[in-house]
């Protein structure tokens, strides 16, 4: 068998974040901005009209390229056209300065499976799909169905929808919204939200605020943290958000059979949103650890080297809103060898290598 590359960059994800015009996508990227423990947030704007009112609303100030934030943040006031090259600025390891992800508001009006599309095929190796943010009004839902049909097939194709605006309609209401939206979102992750508060640990990893042993840092999950410094009233950590989503967390001192794994992947229910962690696959690629990065259809694998000495654990990370956590974690737990091979079956890690990006791959594969 042909061994997989040795290494990969470490990539930035990218996520889309969508919605109607007054849904809180500009509401929810602030939040972001001012909740999300220390993670460097690379922000692009991709207003409608002359006037870049948004970006003025994320950044305080309107700039013309490229404005630094006072929390360390980027924004950029763009048009799509010039989405690339403003990945480029932003990931260009000379000015990157420690960027942890990136988040793209599209204008209100924007088809948001346009810049999906150009995110996946963006030749830029430095970055990675992070998903579909679909921001609902659960006020106007109904009128915004009417007036925009197409609102179905955005919900249809996000990886996570924010159903916002939760507070301000009746629970019967709200529950009907909440059903309606699942029936069209297939399976992504469903969550309500009041002021568009989500915990960024949905939408990425936020940054350690301790040391951490191994390659990846993990933050525990879900988090209770305590009052934050500055003292919102509209706590990030009020306990409200955390109760919105289930993680699931498993770590392996026996390999994991690919074939076993993929068939889980392949088979991952409604609700669950991310996926990350590392496998290691044994005797099948005994060289190399497979960092692991789904977040909702979209699925990818990153062989990386063993480092001397390094333990050869598989710990994985699984969040989602209304899973069945401890039927997961039995899952994924039968998902290990009967017992440790000795040789390497040449076919088993064919449905692996499907999702791992050669250096010529722009698109990447859907999972």
């Amino acid at each position: 068998m042909s061994q997989p590359r040795q290494e990969l960059l470490q990539q930035i994800p990218v996520v889309v974040l969508a919605g109607f015009l007054g849904s809180g996508k500009t509401t929810l990227l602030n939040h972001l901005l001012h909740h999300g423990g220390g993670t460097r947030i690379g922000a692009i704007v991709n207003d409608f009209g002359s006037i870049e009112i948004d970006a003025m609303a994320v950044a305080g100030q309107l700039g013309d390229s490229t404005v630094s934030l006072g929390n360390g943040c980027l924004c950029c006031a763009v048009d799509a056209s010039e989405l690339d090259e403003y990945l480029d600025r932003l990931t260009r390891p000379s000015t990157r300065n420690g960027i942890d992800v990136i988040v793209i508001e599209a204008s209100g009006l924007a088809e948001p499976q346009e810049l999906v599309r150009m995110v996946l095929a963006s030749e830029n190796p430095r970055i990675v799909y992070g998903g579909l943010v679909e921001v609902v009004d659960a006020v106007e839902f109904d009128a915004t169905r009417e007036q925009h049909p197409e609102l179905d097939r955005h919900v249809a194709i996000a990886d996570l929808v924010v159903v916002n605006k939760a507070d301000r309609i009746p629970d019967g209401d709200l529950e009907r919204v909440l059903g309606r939206v699942r029936g069209l979102s297939g399976q992504a992750a469903v969550v309500p939200a009041t002021y568009a508060r989500v915990d960024p640990e949905f939408l990425f990893d936020c940054r350690p605020t301790r040391e951490r042993i191994g390659q990846l840092s993990f933050d525990d999950l879900p988090r209770h943290d305590g009052d934050s410094a500055d003292g919102d009233e509209h706590d990030v950590h009020d306990g409200h958000l955390h109760s919105a989503y289930d993680s699931v967390s498993v770590e392996s001192e026996v390999p994991l059979d690919p074939r076993r794994l993929m068939a889980f992947l392949d088979s991952r229910p409604e609700g669950l949103y991310r996926i990350k962690g590392y496998v290691d696959f044994g005797a099948a690629d005994a060289r190399n650890k497979y960092t692991v990065h789904a977040v909702g259809r979209f699925l990818r694998f990153s062989p990386e080297p063993w480092a001397p000495g390094e333990p050869r654990l598989s710990r994985l990370v699984l969040i989602g809103a209304g899973i069945d956590a401890p039927r997961l974690s039995k899952e994924l737990t039968a998902c290990a060898q009967d017992a440790p091979h000795t040789y390497a079956d040449e076919h088993s890690m064919w449905g692996v290598l499907r999702y791992v990006q050669e250096p010529s791959d722009a698109e990447g594969d859907a999972g």
